[in-house]
């Protein structure tokens, strides 16, 4: 079950049963299916402090992930900053709604195990979340 939450910020426009059915497709492409998911959307102080209590880091991001994946099922939390996407997707010269949905699958594609933190694992996210992007924006 997917569940989306606002905190302290307005709730995104998103259609949910589309995104919902888009993000169990990403997850079933890498073998995986969803079980409980949740999204929160905040702002920029509501994910500082998260990243500071369960992290320990001192800065903002775009989105931070909880796994509790068992197996092939996807369990976990998922806090999306809304400031942080709407300011990048100003500096990256994108559509809010396609860096939104950018930022969503990341969360999912984290969870299939896909990281982007070592040598040549960021183009292999980037790749990834443009295929999960056109699979939503062509439908």
């Amino acid at each position: 079950m997917l569940s989306y939450h606002s905190h302290s910020v307005p709730f995104p426009r998103l259609r949910r049963r589309d995104t919902t059915r888009w993000l169990r497709a990403v997850a079933a492409s890498h073998g995986y299916t969803i079980g409980e998911l949740g999204y929160v959307f905040c702002n920029d102080e509501k994910i500082l402090e998260v990243n500071r209590q369960y992290l320990g880091h001192d800065y903002y991001t775009d989105i931070i992930t909880f796994d509790y994946t068992e197996g092939k099922v996807i369990n976990g939390d998922i806090y999306i900053s809304i400031d942080t996407v709407r300011s990048n997707a100003v500096q990256q010269r994108v559509d809010f709604d396609e860096e939104l949905h950018r930022v969503i699958v990341h969360g999912v594609l984290h969870l299939c195990g896909i990281d982007d933190k070592g040598p040549g694992q960021r183009a292999v996210m980037e790749a990834a979340e443009n295929k999960a992007l056109r699979l939503y924006f062509s439908a």
